[in-house]
């Protein structure tokens, strides 16, 4: 028969973490232990329980039925004990706390760096921590508490996230300060054509996107004789040659090396969204840090 006082919450949290990353190594480096003290500590767990718990395998470890069985009661157990001696007050100057926030390298412009630059003021402290998105891995991501903060849009975040709406954006046509067409307040589309353009491409390697199917409905077209994956690297050629870009307004604030012209034609633009699990939904910090990136990509910040 289990005995619950052979059985503490930090064995609790090392089962809960070995669930989560099914390799003892990895278990331990997310515990801040050595590897001998998760084994020592699983081995604890599998005396007081009566069960395996995890087989080895090829590529870590495997749990057991049992241990599937305990998975989701152990993390409700731990989330609910969090809750139970989480502060009632958030004091963002005293807190310690690391954020972490998935980001494209538009959002980690527009959003995060708006957003640090308040947070260094008011939770000077608080450390952030910038992964790269994957829309497929997010939800599991948040769910494992690997991530807390995800800058997506309507069309890739996941309908059981929670979602607000930071701001909505538009697109311009940049030029390099000088170039000869950049004294002008917006182009011609017999100007926009004649031009050749820089695209972005997340995935590498495409010469097509909204604004040539836009082109392509006027019986139009232009030419891209470059594609890149980010939008800074686009911005730095623009600024380095006569190559021209479509890109998000926010990316031209603050800087003087490049002329922002309007376009011939509508392009829609698109909202940027603020997703956070609600495993974080109520919690007195993160309401806080999601009201700041608001705050702070919307010029409400103060203080």
């Amino acid at each position: 028969m289990t005995s619950l006082k052979h059985i503490d919450l930090n064995l609790l949290k090392t089962f809960d973490t070995l669930m989560d990353e099914r390799n003892v190594s990895r278990a331990a480096d997310r515990l801040a232990l050595t590897q001998p003290a998760v084994s020592g500590m699983l081995a604890r767990l599998r005396i007081s329980l009566g069960d395996p718990l995890f087989i080895r395998s090829q590529y870590g470890i495997v749990p057991t039925e049992r241990a599937l069985e305990l998975s989701m009661p152990v993390k409700k157990i731990l989330h609910d004990i969090e809750k139970l001696v989480a502060p009632i007050e958030f004091l963002p100057q005293e807190s310690r706390m690391t954020l972490s926030i998935a980001a494209t390298d538009y959002s980690l412009q527009a959003a995060v760096k708006p957003f640090v630059f308040a947070l260094k003021q008011q939770a000077p402290k608080v450390r952030v921590a910038v992964r790269w998105i994957d829309d497929e891995k997010i939800f599991e991501q948040m769910e494992r508490g690997q991530l807390d903060l995800a800058l997506m849009t309507p069309d890739t975040a996941h309908d059981a996230l929670q979602a607000r709406s930071l701001f909505d954006e538009t697109y311009v046509c940049v030029l390099r300060e000088g170039h000869p067409l950049s004294t002008q307040k917006s182009l011609t589309l017999d100007q926009f054509c004649a031009l050749e353009y820089v695209i972005v491409s997340y995935v590498g390697g495409a010469f097509l996107g909204a604004t040539d199917t836009v082109l392509a409905s006027l019986g139009r077209q232009r030419n891209v004789v470059l594609s890149v994956p980010s939008f800074l690297s686009a911005m730095d050629v623009v600024s380095n040659s006569d190559l021209c870009a479509v890109i998000p307004s926010r990316l031209v604030i603050g800087r003087s090396d490049i002329a922002v012209m309007g376009l011939p034609f509508d392009l829609t633009g698109f909202t940027k969204l603020l997703v956070w699990h609600k495993r974080t939904h109520d919690h007195a910090a993160y309401k806080w840090a999601r009201q700041l990136m608001y705050d702070s990509c919307n010029n409400k910040v103060t203080g």
